[in-house]
């Protein structure tokens, strides 16, 4: 999901090696366990859905937590007649932001180097990782190509939140403010509103017919109310 373009600094790190993690939420690990199980793994994922969920549940997150994670998941799920491969779709939104600091610009590739390690140890098909891989890295640009079904699911479940109702819009910008409460404000400013020109001079936010419809006009108006907020207080 873009989010303000700002310089490197400091946020918090995860919890120390030995921490009491925080309890997995359990409809998302059930939904994880029935997913691997699906692809056909030949292991237990439970211990890595509980890492994963563990990520996702880091203190520096304010946006990208597991309710993200349950709402990509849940827009994944109504657009999955449009992808060619629902469930690589699936798998891509577990990992999309699984390796989530704001302060650093490498989190996608990272996030897909974690997803070829644990779906490698899970025994799924080559194939289907390197395609489960290449959609967690498109979420860098959320530019499909031509044809590619699965990543039009996956990027417009990704934007989804942008074409919400009014007021779910403003908390959404709210938290990713404070994810970058380490940047200074007039920082913040410029490069959030870089992102949202950016996003507002684009052809098409959404590729699916049905997230189009739905999300469209309402993320544009969104996008172009918090724009006016911020020359206003520039």
């Amino acid at each position: 999901m873009p989010d303000a373009t700002v310089p490197d600094a400091t946020v918090p790190d995860a919890p120390a090696p030995g921490a009491t993690p925080a309890a997995a939420p359990e409809d998302l690990l059930a939904a994880w366990t029935a997913l691997l199980h699906r692809c056909g793994t030949g292991s237990d994922p439970a211990p890595a859905g509980r890492e994963l969920l563990r990520r996702w549940s880091e203190p520096q997150r304010r946006y990208h937590t597991t309710d993200h994670l349950r709402a990509v998941l849940g827009h994944v799920d109504a657009l999955a007649g449009h992808a060619d491969d629902p469930d690589a779709v699936r798998l891509a939104a577990w990992f999309h932001d699984a390796v989530y600091r704001p302060d650093r610009s490498e989190n996608e590739e990272r996030s897909a180097t974690l997803a070829v390690r644990a779906l490698t140890g899970a025994g799924l098909p080559a194939a289907r990782i390197e395609e489960v891989a290449r959609l967690v890295r498109l979420t860098v640009s959320h530019h499909p190509g031509p044809g590619d079904r699965d990543g039009e699911v996956l990027c417009d479940a990704d934007l989804a939140v942008l074409g919400g109702p009014p007021q779910a819009y403003a908390a959404y910008a709210a938290a990713v403010r404070e994810e970058y409460a380490f940047v200074p404000e007039p920082d913040f400013r410029a490069g959030r509103a870089a992102v949202l020109r950016q996003l507002l001079a684009l052809p098409a936010l959404y590729r699916t017919p049905t997230a189009h419809a739905r999300f469209d006009a309402p993320a544009r108006a969104n996008l172009a109310a918090e724009l006016a907020r911020l020359e206003a207080a520039g």
